[in-house]
């Protein structure tokens, strides 16, 4: 089984904003390890003359046209958000110099 190391799991868990206990961590590290296990499990399957593909059963695109339509309008595109400056809708700073 692969192994990822309490770092490399505190280390995602600061990129996620998780703050998790030192219980889950470990919980964690194992998970990942599985993971990467089946993974490199997948790397020794024989695909030679497998042809590569998206999707293993047909697919096609269900979206509508992307024609031009009204939009909402600023006032009622901010009428429920929690806290606005208009024009704008005002959120938290979720970014700090250290964490870039």
């Amino acid at each position: 089984m692969t192994q990822i190391d309490e770092q490399q799991v505190r280390h995602i868990a600061h990129l996620s904003r998780l703050d998790l206990s030192d219980e889950e961590i470990a919980q964690y590290g194992r998970q990942l390890g599985e993971v990467l296990a089946y993974v490199e499990q997948l790397n020794e399957v024989d695909t030679e003359g497998v042809e590569p593909t998206a999707h293993a059963m047909p697919v096609s695109n269900v979206f509508r046209e992307d024609v031009p339509a009204e939009s909402l309008g600023v006032e009622k595109a901010l009428q429920n958000a929690p806290d606005k400056a208009t024009p704008y809708f005002k959120v938290p700073k979720v970014l700090d110099q250290q964490s870039a």
